[in-house]
């Protein structure tokens, strides 16, 4: 199974990006698979972001993962 999670781009540089998974956890990956802009979402899988997504999408995903995770705190 894979898992791939959105993330908000913050910054771009050349084909990497430090992107934002929400509550702050930032990372760095690779975005050299899509043309994407800062302040836009992409999907990110294994350091990878492998597809542009549209916002609304991405933040309903986003909310989805925070109230699974918040059943196990």
């Amino acid at each position: 199974m894979c898992l791939a999670i959105p993330a908000r781009v913050l910054e771009k540089a050349g084909d990497s990006a430090k992107v934002d998974f929400g509550d702050g956890t930032t990372r760095e990956v690779n975005v050299a698979l899509v043309d994407v802009k800062v302040g836009e979402y992409v999907i990110v899988h294994a350091g990878f972001a492998i597809e542009v997504l549209d916002e609304a999408e991405a933040k309903e995903t986003l909310r989805l993962w925070s109230e699974l995770l918040a059943q196990y705190k």
